[in-house]
């Protein structure tokens, strides 16, 4: 079982950047995915998630309206467009998936909001 984060990098203030998260070795259309972050010395936090099928997305309230997250079941693959960006969105951003009580998670992508 694999998940890789991608897209992950240092932007300014207002930027944009689309994170990717590529999974292997499971039924990656059964599972519902997320994505967590986590700041220096802070708790890691839940920020989208979105079902096997697509459907409800669900966002923390600090990232609504700003990012957005999506999958493809054809590639394996689920995204968080994240847009407006700010310097407390900071963290390492990490891919999650999970069927009742299977639960996978990826290495994590670095995001650096920053001027």
């Amino acid at each position: 079982v694999q998940l890789v984060e991608s897209g992950g990098g240092l932007v300014q203030p207002g930027g944009s950047l689309r994170l990717s998260c590529v999974a292997s070795g499971f039924t990656f259309s059964r599972y519902d995915m997320s994505w967590y972050r986590q700041a220096p010395g802070k708790e890691r936090e839940l920020v989208a998630a979105i079902r096997s099928a697509g459907r409800n997305p669900n966002y923390i309230e600090s990232v609504k309206g700003r990012f957005t997250i999506s999958r493809d079941n054809a590639k394996n693959a689920v995204y968080l467009q994240m847009n407006s960006l700010k310097p407390e969105d900071t963290a390492a951003y990490y891919c999650n998936a999970r069927l009742w009580t299977l639960d996978y998670w990826g290495k994590g992508t670095l995001v650096t909001v920053s001027s």
